[in-house]
């Protein structure tokens, strides 16, 4: 990832390269809502796709569902989504703008009690230190407490400045906000059912386990796997596709015995870093654990842990780990009557089973992949002045295109063989794009720029020894290959693939 790469880089090659759009943008735009453009869905679906392998299709313990998104209202009554789904949100009188309690932290000066407290987000600190120094006359920020603003009894709020004001006593008191869509299930007015749009995948999972568990003949341990939509009434959005009002998931529920849930928690940590490194590319430094101390645990949660990637705005989390205990599969047996409890055919033991989950963002994990893969490299350009490109260093399991075949000429000599090299590429599974439009440093430059990680070119020498060029994206290295073998060599290298830093 370039250095001091900012969100604004990112957003801004999203529209210019077709990748992310904001919905409704003729009408306006509509909030924390976004449209994938033609190499956002390849980015998006290769991810998904990556997931859905490593995590089904090379697991026997692993099966896959679809669940709908319309379920009946009592299932979030047993998750306890109906009553605890809700943030705490306070308002800035001053600013107009409005944030979650629980993400607003406070310097609270230990003895000067003149001071005000000032909230920041912990993203801005550096801003609100600046604000400190100034309002204070220089008493260095080593000298204030930092407390969550939660701690702040409700008499001391008048005293805090907000992160976005200069006045104290603007934060109104927090409200709790349900993040939960609602909508109507029938079609005559006064005849509906008030029912709600999933705002997870999991419980379509948990209120499956029989069905499946029976059907697919799967033994306890095994897993359940779900990629789809969810919608949460976010009040507060922020950074781009990070955090939206729809969004998908890349959920697998893992049911154990109830005595090796620590066991395979541990297990699924490994195993779900290991898919961002050697399956995505990320770079392990650019990778971190942020466990989830006992007193922020959710209620269903016996241990949790976020996998968080460096992104320009810090560390974020882009999947979470739990052990979810047996709270789910007990409630649902509790609220529904039913019996959600497994018997081992083996030893003949009848438990209710745990469950360690592992819930990762499609949205954040594009965005992540994005921002991993964005460089500004500097080459020479024409008349031997150093110029600036940038370039999407996508591994190729990901990039929307795996590789870019261009003509020499327009000549029919060339553009025909052309089109039939990448007629073949493409049935045997590669993303191509063909492209005889400008010179071949520009169609070079479109492709970097869209991560395209191989570049070929068909050229008059081709017509005499059936042999193309291969331009690799990070080196600029230029090989000659024989036009049979290029998909046997395209093959190879990304088997082998290693992408320079």
């Amino acid at each position: 990832m370039t250095e001091q790469l900012t969100l604004d880089q990112i957003v801004s090659l999203a529209k210019r390269r077709g990748f992310i759009f904001q919905s409704s943008e003729i009408y306006g735009g509509l909030g924390a809502c976004w449209d994938y453009g033609p190499l956002g869905v390849e980015l998006k679906n290769n991810i998904k796709n990556r997931w859905w392998e490593y995590m089904v299709h090379a697991r026997e313990n692993v099966v896959g569902m679809d669940g709908s998104i319309l379920m009946h209202p009592e299932i979030w009554v047993a998750s306890g989504h109906v009553a605890g789904f809700h943030d705490p949100m306070v308002d800035c009188k001053e600013s107009k703008k409005r944030y979650r309690e629980d993400h607003l932290l406070v310097y609270k000066h230990p003895v000067k009690e003149d001071l005000p407290y000032f909230a920041f987000v912990e993203a801005a600190a550096e801003e609100v230190e600046k604000k400190v120094k100034k309002m204070t006359k220089g008493i260095p920020i080593e000298d204030f407490n930092v407390v969550p603003l939660s701690e702040i009894p409700i008499p001391e709020r008048d005293r805090v400045i907000g992160p976005d004001a200069t006045e104290p006593g603007t934060l109104t008191e927090p409200r709790q906000f349900n993040l939960m869509f609602k909508t109507q299930l029938g079609a005559l007015e006064g005849q509906t059912n008030e029912i709600y749009l999933r705002p997870e995948t999991a419980q379509a999972i948990f209120v499956n386990f029989k069905n499946i568990q029976q059907t697919s003949r799967q033994r306890v341990p095994f897993g359940i796997a779900q990629i789809g939509k969810a919608f949460r009434n976010e009040i507060v959005t922020k950074a781009f596709i990070f955090r939206s009002r729809e969004f998908e998931q890349m959920e697998m529920q893992f049911f154990i015995p109830p005595d090796e849930d620590d066991q395979w928690y541990e297990w699924w940590k490994g195993e779900r870093h290991k898919f961002y490194t050697d399956v995505l590319g990320i770079r392990k430094e650019n990778l971190n654990w942020e466990p989830h101390p006992p007193n922020k645990l959710a209620h269903y949660a016996k241990a949790a842990v976020d996998i968080t990637f460096k992104f320009p705005m810090g560390w974020q989390e882009i999947e979470g780990i739990h052990n979810r205990g047996d709270f789910d599969l007990s409630q649902h047996a509790k609220h529904s009557g039913k019996d959600m409890s497994y018997r081992d055919p083996v030893n003949n033991q009848t438990y209710v089973p745990k469950v360690i989950e592992t819930s990762a963002g499609v949205d954040r994990s594009v965005l992540m992949a994005l921002c991993e893969a964005y460089a500004e490299v500097e080459e020479e350009g024409e008349g031997h002045k150093r110029e600036t490109r940038s370039v999407l260093q996508f591994h190729p399991n990901i990039a929307p295109i795996s590789v870019a075949i261009f003509p020499l000429s327009k000549k029919d000599e060339l553009v025909d063989p052309s089109h039939r090299l990448e007629e073949s590429l493409r049935a045997q599974g590669f993303r191509t794009s063909y492209d005889v439009t400008g010179s071949i440093g520009k169609r070079y430059r479109r492709q970097d720029e869209i991560g395209t990680p191989f570049c070929l070119t068909f050229d008059f020498d081709s017509l005499e020894d059936q042999a193309v060029t291969i331009r690799h994206r990070d080196t600029m290295q230029q090989d000659r290959v024989a036009i049979d073998r290029v998909g046997e060599t395209l093959r190879e290298k990304i088997r082998n693939w290693n992408t320079p830093r």
